[in-house]
C-alpha cells in the first residue's frame, strides 16, 4: 500500500553534487527504517545508506564522507545528499522501506519484504 516516489536525479560532472528526495505515502513505514539503494546495468542492487528510527545513519564504505541521508518526519520525506560525485556513482537510485526489520542497515540481504520507489537516474561523467 505504501508508495515511494524519488526525484532529484540528473546528469552531472564528477565533483558536483545532487540531492535526491523520496516522498512516502500510505503507511508510515518510511518514517522508521529508510534506505537508499542503487543499481547499475548488469550489476546487483546494492545498499547505499540507511537511517533508523533514532536517526542513526549508516553508509557503505564507498560513499562514506560524501553522502548524507536525512529525513523530515512531519512531511514523510527522505533525502540523500550526494557530494563529490564520481563516475562510479552512476546508477538508478531507489528509496526503500521494509515492512518489518530487525536491523536498519545498507545490507541488501536484510531487505526482503521491501517497498521500492520507481527510481531516479544519476549519471556522473568525467
Amino acid at each position: 500500500q505504501i508508495q515511494l516516489v524519488e526525484s532529484g536525479g540528473g546528469s552531472v560532472q564528477a565533483g558536483e553534487s545532487l540531492r535526491l528526495s523520496c516522498a512516502a505515502s500510505g503507511t508510515t513505514y518510511g518514517t522508521y527504517c529508510m534506505g537508499w539503494f542503487r543499481q547499475a546495468p548488469g550489476k546487483e542492487r546494492e545498499g547505499v545508506a540507511t537511517i533508523d528510527p533514532d536517526g542513526v545513519t549508516r553508509y557503505v564504505d564507498s560513499v562514506k564522507g560524501r553522502f548524507t541521508i536525512s529525513r523530515d518526519h512531519a512531511k514523510n520525506l527522505f533525502y540523500l545528499e550526494m557530494n563529490n560525485l564520481k563516475p562510479e556513482d552512476t546508477a538508478m537510485y531507489y528509496c526503500a522501506t521494509p515492512t518489518t526489520y530487525v536491523h536498519c542497515r545498507p545490507v541488501r540481504g536484510d531487505w526482503f519484504k521491501t517497498y521500492w520507489g520507481q527510481g531516479t537516474q544519476v549519471t556522473v561523467s568525467s
